[in-house]
C-alpha cells in the first residue's frame, strides 16, 4: 500500500512540478515582452507604434530571423537592439512568445467599425470660413511624435497658429481634401481622425481596424481607404463624415489572406493603389456607384513600398529581399522592368526632377549609404551616390535647384546632405544639432524655405533659406517627425512624397 502511495505522488510530482515550472517561465516571459516591447508593439501584441506581433502578422519571419531581429534591431525601422540586454535564453524566450496564437482571435468588423464613430461636428455645421488670417495653402502640419500632438504653422510667417492633441502614434502622413480645408490623420492603433483647418476642430473620427498602416483620400475628395495589417483588410469609407461603405477582405484566389503594405491615390487614374505584405500582387481600387472594384495585378515577389511616375503610368515597388525593384504599367498590369536597388530603397520617399532633358528619379535605402537616381525611360541606374550613412527621407521642389537626403539610420543620423540636381553631387553636408537626428525636409508652397525636423523631445523644426542653404530660425518642438505642406500635397508637387 505504502509502494503504491508512494508511486502516485512521484508520479504526480512528476507531473505538477514541470508544468509549473512551464507556468513561471511563460509568466517571465510575458514580464519580459510588457517591459521591453508592449511600449511599441501593444500590451495585448495587437500593435502601435510597431506592428502587431501575431502568428499571422509573422509567416514570413522564420524564428532564427525574429530572434535576429531582437537581438540586432531591424533596419529601416524604430526597432532597437535588444542583444545587450538580454540574454540569449531571453532572446530565445521572446521569440517563441510572439508567435504563440492569443487565447482569441482578434477582429475588427463591421459593427466594431460603425460602434466606433464618432460625429462631433457633422459635415456642414461648421462655419466655412478660417478663424484666423494666413495663406491657407501654405500652411504646415507639423507631427510631433514626442508627446502625440500637431502643431498647424504659417508657412509665410513661420509662427505657430495651433497645437492640438493627436491620436496614439500617427502613421503614413496626413492627407488633405483637394481644397485643403480638411486634413485626414491615421493611427497605428487604426484610428481615422477628419479636422478642420478652418474651424480647428475634430469633426469626425471611426476606427478602421486594430493595426493600421496608412490612409489615402481619392482625388475627388469623396473617399478615404484604410489599408490595415491586421485585420487583413481595406476599408473604404466616405469622406464627409467617415461612414462606412464598404469592407474589402484582402485575400488572394486560394483564400490567403495579407496586410496591406500601403495604400494611395492615383489621381489620374480616379483610383487607389495598394501593395501587399504577403500576396505577390499589386490592387487598383476603383469606386463605381458607392461600391469597390478591384483589380489585381500579380508581380513576382511581395512589394513592401512604392512610388509612382508623374503620370501615374507606372508603379515602381521595392522588392522586400531588398535588393531590387519592379515597374509595373498600371494599363496592362505587367511588370516592364527590373531596377538594381540594393540596400532596400524607401521608395514611398522617392523624387523625380528634370535633368538634361529627361525625367529622373532618386530614393534613398534603409540598409545602404546611397541615394541611386534612376532615368524614368530606359529604368536604369545613372548614379549612385554614395551618403555617409542608409536614409530615410528625400525631398526638393520644382523650384529648387537643391535635393535633401538625410542618413536617418547609422552613426551619422545626425547630418543630412544637400545635393544639386544638376550635377548629381553632394554639395553641402550640415549638422544641425550634433548628436540628435536630423531628417524629414518639407518645402513651402514656393521653395522658397524649408523645415527640417531636429527628432529629440528637446527638438526643433529648423527653417532654412531654401537657395541659400542658411539656416533662419528654430521653432522649438517636442520630437517633430513629418511636415507637411498643403499646397505641395494637394498639388503632388514633384519633390513631395504623395
Amino acid at each position: 500500500m505504502i509502494r503504491d502511495w508512494r508511486i502516485w505522488l512521484a508520479l504526480a510530482v512528476s507531473l505538477v512540478i514541470p508544468t509549473t515550472l512551464q507556468a513561471q517561465a511563460d509568466t517571465e516571459t510575458e514580464t519580459l515582452y510588457q517591459q521591453h516591447c508592449a511600449s511599441c508593439h501593444g500590451k495585448d501584441r495587437l500593435g502601435g507604434m510597431g506592428p502587431a506581433l501575431l502568428p499571422d502578422n509573422l509567416s514570413r519571419l522564420k524564428k532564427p530571423q525574429a530572434e535576429d531581429a531582437i537581438r540586432h534591431g531591424r533596419p529601416a525601422t524604430q526597432m532597437p537592439a535588444f542583444g545587450p540586454i538580454l540574454s540569449e535564453a531571453s532572446v530565445s524566450d521572446l521569440a517563441e512568445y510572439i508567435y504563440q496564437p492569443l487565447a482569441t482571435t482578434p477582429g475588427w468588423g463591421q459593427a466594431d467599425i460603425t460602434d466606433s464613430h464618432l460625429l462631433p461636428h457633422p459635415a456642414g455645421s461648421l462655419p466655412d470660413r478660417p478663424v484666423y488670417d494666413a495663406d491657407m495653402m501654405n500652411l504646415f502640419l507639423v507631427v510631433e511624435i514626442g508627446d502625440h500632438h500637431v502643431t498647424l504653422l504659417d508657412g509665410n510667417t513661420m509662427e505657430p497658429i495651433h497645437r492640438f492633441a493627436s491620436r496614439y502614434a500617427l502613421h503614413g502622413g496626413p492627407k488633405y481634401s483637394p481644397d485643403g480645408r480638411f486634413v485626414y490623420f491615421g493611427s497605428r492603433d487604426g484610428w481615422i481622425t477628419k479636422y478642420d483647418l478652418y474651424n480647428l476642430e475634430v469633426t469626425a473620427e471611426v476606427r478602421a481596424g486594430i493595426n493600421m498602416r496608412n490612409i489615402a483620400v481619392s482625388a475627388d475628395g469623396r473617399h478615404v481607404m484604410a489599408a490595415n495589417y491586421l485585420p487583413h483588410t481595406l476599408v473604404l469609407f466616405s469622406a464627409e463624415n467617415l461612414e462606412l461603405m464598404e469592407i474589402i477582405p484582402v485575400e488572394d484566389g486560394t483564400g490567403d489572406s495579407s496586410r496591406v503594405s500601403a495604400v494611395y491615390a492615383a489621381p489620374p487614374r480616379n483610383s487607389f493603389i495598394a501593395a501587399l505584405k504577403d500576396i505577390p500582387q499589386a490592387w487598383e481600387i476603383s469606386v463605381e456607384n458607392g461600391k469597390a472594384r478591384v483589380r489585381r495585378m500579380q508581380t513576382d515577389t511581395w512589394l513592401d513600398d512604392f512610388f509612382f511616375d508623374p503620370e501615374y503610368d507606372h508603379l515602381i515597388g521595392a522588392a522586400r529581399d531588398g535588393k531590387h525593384g519592379l515597374v509595373i504599367n498600371l494599363d496592362t498590369g505587367r511588370t516592364v522592368a527590373e531596377l538594381p536597388l540594393p540596400g532596400m530603397p524607401h521608395l514611398g520617399s522617392g523624387i523625380t526632377w528634370n535633368y538634361q532633358g529627361k525625367r529622373v528619379m532618386a530614393t534613398p535605402h534603409f540598409r545602404a549609404g546611397a541615394v541611386s537616381i534612376i532615368d524614368m525611360d530606359n529604368w536604369k541606374v545613372i548614379k549612385t551616390l554614395e551618403t555617409a550613412g542608409p536614409g530615410f527621407f528625400m525631398r526638393s521642389h520644382k523650384n529648387s535647384r537643391y535635393a535633401w537626403v538625410d542618413v536617418f539610420f547609422g552613426p551619422n543620423r545626425d547630418k543630412v546632405h544637400v545635393i544639386d540636381k544638376q550635377t548629381l553631387e553632394i554639395v553641402k553636408t550640415l549638422q544641425p544639432a550634433p548628436g540628435k537626428v536630423a531628417a524629414h525636409v518639407e518645402f513651402d508652397r514656393y521653395g522658397e524655405k524649408l523645415l527640417l525636423s531636429i527628432w529629440d523631445n528637446d527638438g526643433a523644426v529648423i527653417v532654412y533659406d531654401a537657395d541659400t542653404l542658411e539656416e533662419e530660425k528654430r521653432i522649438p518642438m517636442n520630437k517633430p517627425s513629418g511636415k507637411y505642406n498643403v499646397w505641395n500635397k494637394i498639388r503632388y508637387e514633384e519633390g513631395t512624397s504623395h
